[in-house]
């Protein structure tokens, strides 16, 4: 082959390679810019989102022209996704009837539309994370973008809490409402958004997957950002944050049992993890309490125990949300198998409610609830796939001997984990920017299920099936010497 050929050719590999990082900046930019955008709950971000969106895919499409073949990696984790846009889509058609109404599925075409489009860029998002964060090498300069990106959310976010002057920024008024924390409009958005990025360098902690500064690093961003989330006031954020600690603990000692029958069976066997690890986890917890106590916490024990750390009269669960889900359980109730249409929750709140109709109401505050009402009874049968399909991927993955591997899968595994639990009590998944950064943990989590599954695929660590062979073995010896 001569110099010019292999000239070409090595332009046309670095051509690629560089389609490839774009890519991966560009879904790494909507994920920025849709929390700075107050979590694109505005049309105007979310057409910025939709645009960053589109022009990344014309990007890749580009590549897979260069390439010359089309190849596109779909997990299983995907296909809930998908089933939920099918839903989506067949309730979003409208026909008339000879008077000129509309009939429909959904009981506002319009605002299910939307949501459709809105769920469509997701899933594409989703997929460009599942394609170009594959190998190692990515997934791990993911994790160091998360720290960092996590890191510097949390320090404007309590700049601006010590700072607020009323605007966001210290330019736009806050017009909306009376909690706002960091970019987000909703103090409870922004502690499910903190809550998602926590677990991934208290994960590269616990594995051992960072060593030296990296690691005081790792723990400094893992405090700040979880003084951020308590500071925010937000119970829901400071119940998933507490949640998160104990599953963190749990699966470290459930670590710690298997890798101990896996030294029984082979003295070489190496792991990342070890119960003593457990006590990281109770030194960062303790040194987040002590932020807390350090930045004030008069407010967070007002907010604890009160209820509300400014209003004269204590909020009571009914008043805040159990009436909300009560009625949207008469929502339910009345549409179980076709929902009111993915996105129309809002308008068919006021058809059922019990209220008098002067406030508006446009989610559950319960994100189950809402995938219920809005998709009936497969939509959350669709939920429950989807959790299920997760929680497999997180469990292939956090038994890999690779601690960069296991410390991703244990990261974004608990961030999940987290962002669920505060589902019960807040809607972050109808925010584009929380739903982003949650897709992107569980792509995270299919990927490192794939690489686990590669070197163990069973998921199980190849020491303890070893030793299950060897008992086995000595066991056959022992019948036949008798």
């Amino acid at each position: 082959m001569s110099d010019s050929q292999t000239g070409a050719k090595s332009a046309a590999a670095n051509g690629k390679d560089t389609l490839s990082r774009i890519i991966r900046a560009g879904l790494l930019l909507t994920v920025v810019f849709t929390a700075l955008a107050h979590g694109a709950v505005e049309p105007w971000s979310v057409f910025v989102y939709e645009s960053i969106t589109l022009l990344v895919l014309l990007v890749w499409a580009t590549k897979i022209i260069l390439d010359k073949r089309f190849e596109i990696n779909v997990p299983k984790i995907a296909l809930p996704i998908v089933a939920l846009l099918a839903i989506g889509l067949a309730q979003s058609v409208a026909l008339t009837d000879v008077e000129g109404r509309w009939l429909s599925l959904s009981k506002n075409v319009e605002a299910t539309r939307g949501a459709v489009t809105v769920l469509a860029f997701l899933l594409v998002s989703f997929l460009m994370a599942a394609n170009f964060f594959q190998t190692r090498e990515r997934l791990k300069g993911l994790a160091s973008f998360l720290v960092i990106y996590g890191l510097a959310m949390a320090l404007f976010a309590l700049v601006q809490h010590i700072s607020w002057n009323g605007k966001f920024y210290w330019l736009r008024p806050n017009t909306v409402s009376a909690t706002p924390f960091g970019p987000f409009v909703n103090h409870n958005h922004f502690a499910g958004y903190m809550e998602m990025l926590i677990p991934v360098p208290i994960a590269m902690i616990l594995t051992r997957a960072v060593r030296g500064e990296m690691r005081l690093l790792a723990g400094f961003a893992a405090v700040v950002m979880g003084i951020a989330a308590i500071a925010s006031l937000s119970r829901g954020g400071m119940i998933s944050l507490a949640a998160e600690l104990v599953f963190i603990t749990l699966i470290c000692l459930r670590l710690a049992r298997t890798n101990k029958a896996s030294e029984r069976g082979a003295a070489r066997a190496r792991t990342p993890f070890a119960a003593s690890q457990v006590a990281a986890v109770v030194v960062i917890a303790a040194v987040i309490l002590v932020g807390v106590f350090w930045i004030g916490a008069d407010a967070v024990i007002n907010r604890v125990t009160q209820g509300q750390s400014t209003a004269t009269q204590t909020e009571t669960f009914h008043s805040s949300r159990g009436w909300v889900w009560r009625d949207t359980w008469t929502m339910i109730k009345a549409n179980p198998l076709l929902g009111v249409g993915l996105g129309a929750y809002g308008t068919a709140f006021s058809i059922y409610s019990a209220s008098d109709g002067s406030l508006r109401v446009p989610q559950a505050h319960n994100d189950y609830l809402q995938v219920v009402a809005d998709c009936g009874v497969p939509g959350g049968l669709i939920a429950l796939w989807f959790i299920v399909t997760l929680f497999r991927a997180f469990r292939r993955g956090v038994y890999s001997r690779d601690p960069m591997i296991a410390a991703l899968a244990l990261g974004s595994g608990a961030g999940a984990f987290g962002l669920l639990v505060h589902s019960v009590f807040d809607f972050n998944l109808q925010l584009p920017s929380n739903a982003l950064l949650f897709l992107l943990l569980t792509a995270v989590a299919s990927n490192v299920a794939a690489l686990a599954s590669k070197e163990s695929p069973s998921g199980i660590l190849p020491a303890v099936r070893r030793e299950g062979r060897e008992e086995v073995a000595a066991s056959i010896a022992r019948g036949v010497s008798s």
